[in-house]
């Protein structure tokens, strides 16, 4: 590994954040072929962001030969 000899996570201190520190993260996804935040979606378009569903490609076969299938 790269380790720093003069370094140990166990010295540095903690650091904590109030909320009105933290900056908001802005998500970003791509629609239509191009990127877009979602918060300049629109109502309906936030609420089907929300509702869609992820899968995995092992765990739907995707990779899987059709006779496997």
């Amino acid at each position: 590994m790269n380790a720093r000899p003069d370094f140990s996570p166990n010295l540095e201190p903690a650091i904590t954040l109030l909320d009105s520190e933290r900056q908001r993260c802005e998500i970003w996804t791509r629609v239509m072929g191009y990127h877009r935040p979602v918060a300049s979606f629109n109502i309906g378009k936030q609420g089907e962001f929300h509702e869609r569903q992820y899968f995995s490609e092992a765990r739907a076969g995707v990779n899987l030969p059709a006779c496997h299938r």
